[in-house]
């Protein structure tokens, strides 16, 4: 395990010194190097791979308002930069840690630790500007090295295992084992240059989104700060992002360049998440309801409405529908078509009984906001609790036939379909979302069960046959890559 720790130590930087020779990040070159690209159509499928191996190990937040609003602001920053035609994917990772990363693909990862580490949403979004110049100046590509003795699932494994070494260190170390031995012409290289240019872009997309550019040096600086009187304890950011004085001075230097324009309020949205993130981290909640009710009788709080909105939320877990219900109220009588409000509303519905009243709002919200994922998530989650399959289905399929499929999806679909009495759909299904969450054997007996039905048609044979045989290829070459790593 020694080695193993000494690869992790390399790949993540794991140091609390920060002279110019431990700043660079690299795993080590084992072997001739290929120095190719990667394709559009290669990232794409080394990010499908990165992800499926991530969700194998991460937990991630299953919170359609959490993370459809780390979605809108990914996608201003992205649309304010220089990435092109490279699609994006914003996520949330449950996960207490300062830490936040860029994967192939375009996929960016931030820990529901880090939005709460934040002081403001300029800060939040100076994090994402970070990471998605990582994407749209091609690092990741850039320091992968194919050959064809490294197959896109290898270095997908080998990828996900930092990200999985950056979060938990046990875990990293035994990724790490099982994909680095017997794989040559794979380095990745985050050097202090690629870190430099990505603050550089980020800060100018950052500006041009309407965010405020000094924040980038704001957050560094602070985290840099709280280090140096917390020793032992550097936050993960940090670890795989190290921070100097001149790095924090350059990125200042680099905000002032722009020209001033009027401070930025954090938005609404911002709090109201930054209070979904905190009463779902509660871990006492009594006491965490005393603590919510004192910050709002002696006003220690950010946002008077994201204070009333954590106490009404932490009120509704703990099964007190009425005096939540008095804190929604008072909240949409100020804000009557403030999404977060309006599926609060719908859950104390629920939670005393009236269902009928939850599913009328959210047809209200759907009038409003037609196509807003958090809308259509929740109403299809109330339509499977109410017992309406058929309706939830077809919410279902017209979002996912417009939209990239998030794996949680496959599990609605799958209940949604069993519901309906299609019990062939409801096994494909749950065989998308076990491929999709790194399951790819089991989902293979998903699917092998599911050709056991009676009644399947041709067509529907074919399909799962077909579905069976990429499957199947996928795992023989995963089985090679572990062969490979165990010689």
């Amino acid at each position: 395990m020694k080695l193993v720790f000494f690869l992790v130590t390399m790949v993540l930087c794991y140091s609390t010194s920060t002279t110019a020779n431990q700043l660079d990040l690299a795993l080590p070159n084992i072997g001739e190097s290929a120095g190719s690209y990667l394709s559009p159509e290669e990232d794409r499928r080394l990010g499908e791979a990165f992800m499926r191996e991530l969700r194998h190990s991460l937990v991630f937040v299953d919170d359609p308002i959490v993370t459809e609003y780390l979605r809108s602001v990914g996608f201003q920053i992205a649309a304010a930069g220089d990435a092109g035609t490279q699609n994006f994917d914003f996520f949330v990772v449950d996960d207490a840690s300062i830490n936040a990363f860029a994967g192939p693909g375009g996929h960016i990862g931030v820990n529901t630790g880090l939005i709460l580490a934040t002081e403001s949403e300029s800060e939040l979004a100076a994090v994402i500007a970070h990471e998605s110049a990582h994407v749209s100046q091609h690092h990741i590509a850039r320091s992968i090295e194919m050959s064809s003795q490294m197959s896109i699932p290898s270095i997908a494994a080998m990828l996900a295992a930092i990200v999985i070494a950056s979060q938990s260190g046990q875990a990293g170390e035994a990724a790490i084992a099982a994909t680095v031995a017997g794989s040559a012409q794979l380095q990745v290289d985050f050097v202090r240059s690629n870190e430099k240019e990505a603050d550089r872009v980020g800060i100018q997309s950052l500006y041009r989104a309407g965010f405020d550019p000094h924040a980038m040096a704001d957050f560094f600086g602070r985290l840099q700060k709280n280090e140096r009187y917390d020793v032992g304890r550097s936050p993960e950011f940090l670890r795989d992002h190290p921070v100097t004085e001149a790095r924090i001075a350059d990125a200042r230097n680099r905000a002032e360049q722009f020209p001033y324009h009027h401070e930025r309020e954090d938005s609404l949205a911002y709090h109201l998440v930054r209070a979904r993130i905190k009463v779902h981290a509660l871990r006492a909640l009594a006491q965490g309801i005393k603590e919510l009710k004192h910050s709002i009788d002696s006003g220690s709080y950010r946002n008077a409405a994201a204070a009333h909105y954590a106490y009404a939320l932490a009120l509704l877990a703990d099964h007190n529908a009425a005096a939540a219900q008095q804190e929604i109220t008072a909240l949409l009588a100020a804000d009557p078509e403030r999404i977060p409000y309006l599926i609060t509303q719908a859950d104390i519905h629920m939670e005393i009984g009236n269902s009928a009243a939850a599913l009328a709002l959210y047809q209200q919200a759907q009038r409003l906001y037609p196509h807003n994922r958090a809308v259509t998530v929740k109403e299809i989650q109330t339509l499977l609790q109410t017992h309406h399959p058929q309706e939830a289905r077809g919410l279902l399929q017209a979002m996912m036939h417009s939209q990239a499929p998030d794996p949680s999806w496959y599990k609605l679909l799958a209940e949604a379909e069993g519901g309906a009495g299609n019990a062939a759909a409801s096994r494909e299904a749950v065989a998308e979302y076990l491929y999709m969450t790194g399951e790819t054997r089991t989902a293979i007996n998903e699917l092998q069960k599911a050709l056991t039905l009676p009644g399947l048609d041709f067509y529907t044979e074919s399909r799962i046959d077909a579905r069976i045989k990429e499957l199947g290829d996928e795992l023989a070459a995963e089985k090679e890559r572990k062969k490979h790593s165990s010689n």
